[in-house]
C-alpha cells in the first residue's frame, strides 16, 4: 500500500507537471476558431500546422531563434570558463579580500536587477552596445558570473586537494594539473553550470526588450513578446514559437545528460 500510495502521488505529480506542456503542445495544433471553443477540447477535430507555418513566414522566426542560440551559448559558455576559473581561485587559493569577493558575489544575488537598469542602459548607449547581441552577451555574462562562480566553488571544494598535488608531483604544472585532475572530476558540475546559464540566457526577456529593438537583433522572449498586443494576444502563434523554442533546451539536456547524472568523485576513482 504504500509503494502503491508513492506511485499515484508521484503519477499525480507528473500529470500536474506536463500538462502545461501538453496544452501548449495542442493549442499549437489547433485552427483559430477552435483555440477558445466552448467546450473546450483537449485535441483538435483536425490538426493543422498554420501556426508554425505563419510563425516562419509572416515572422522571421529563424532569425530570431539564431540570434537566441548565438547569445546564450556564447554568453554561458564564457560564464562557464570564468565560473570555472574564478572557483578553483576562491576554493584553492588563500588571499587577501577573498571573503570581500565571496560576500561582493553574494550580494549582488540580493540586488533587484530592475534598480540599475537606468544606468546600466546609459553604460550600454554610450559604448555603442543598444540593439547589438554583443551587448547583451556582455549584460548576461556580467549577470551570471558571480552565482556560477559561487557554485562552482563548492563543486572544486569537494574535489580532494590531494589529486592535484599528487600531479604536480609528478611533474604537472598547476594549470595542468587543473586541466587534467580537476576538470573532469567537475564535469557534471561544469554541465550543471553551463546549462544553469544556456536557459537563464534562453529565457530571459527583461533585459532583452529594453536593450534591443531592432528586427534584426531579437531574440525569442522579445518576439513572442511581439505576439501581445493592445486588443489581441495571437495564442496560436504564441503556443507553436514556445513549442519550437523548447526544442534547443531539450536537446541540449539530452546531449549532456550523462554529466548531471554521473558522480562527482567518480572520474578520481576510475582514475
Amino acid at each position: 500500500m504504500r509503494r502503491l500510495g508513492k506511485v499515484v502521488v508521484l503519477g499525480a505529480w507528473l500529470l500536474i507537471t506536463l500538462f502545461p506542456l501538453y496544452w501548449i503542445v495542442v493549442t499549437s495544433l489547433k485552427p483559430k476558431a477552435e483555440i477558445f471553443s466552448m467546450p473546450l477540447k483537449y485535441w483538435p477535430d483536425a490538426i493543422t500546422f498554420e501556426h508554425y507555418a505563419e510563425l516562419f513566414s509572416f515572422a522571421d522566426f529563424g532569425a530570431y531563434l539564431l540570434n537566441s542560440l548565438i547569445v546564450s551559448l556564447v554568453a554561458a559558455a564564457v560564464v562557464t570558463v570564468i565560473g570555472v576559473i574564478g572557483g578553483h581561485t576562491l576554493a584553492r587559493f588563500s588571499f587577501p579580500g577573498r571573503g570581500a569577493v565571496m560576500l561582493a558575489f553574494l550580494v549582488t544575488q540580493m540586488i533587484p536587477l530592475f534598480i540599475a537598469l537606468g544606468p546600466l542602459y546609459l553604460l550600454m548607449s554610450d559604448l555603442d552596445l543598444l540593439n547589438r547581441l554583443a551587448g547583451l552577451m556582455l549584460v548576461y555574462v556580467a549577470m551570471l558570473v558571480p552565482f556560477s562562480t559561487i557554485i562552482m566553488r563548492g563543486f572544486c571544494e569537494r574535489i580532494p586537494a590531494a589529486l592535484e598535488e599528487a600531479a604536480q608531483v609528478d611533474g604537472a604544472t598547476r594549470l595542468v594539473a587543473m586541466l587534467r585532475v580537476v576538470i573532469p572530476v567537475m564535469l557534471p558540475g561544469i554541465a550543471a553550470t553551463f546549462i544553469f546559464a544556456f536557459v537563464q540566457c534562453w529565457n530571459e526577456l527583461f533585459l532583452a526588450i529594453t536593450f534591443i529593438d531592432s528586427e534584426d537583433s531579437k531574440t525569442i522572449p522579445v518576439a513572442m513578446n511581439s505576439f501581445i498586443t493592445q486588443y489581441d494576444i495571437d495564442w496560436g502563434s504564441m503556443a507553436a514559437a514556445t513549442v519550437v523554442s523548447v526544442i534547443p533546451t531539450l536537446v541540449l539536456f539530452a546531449a549532456i545528460r550523462r554529466y548531471i547524472v554521473e558522480g562527482l568523485t567518480a572520474g578520481a576513482v576510475k582514475g
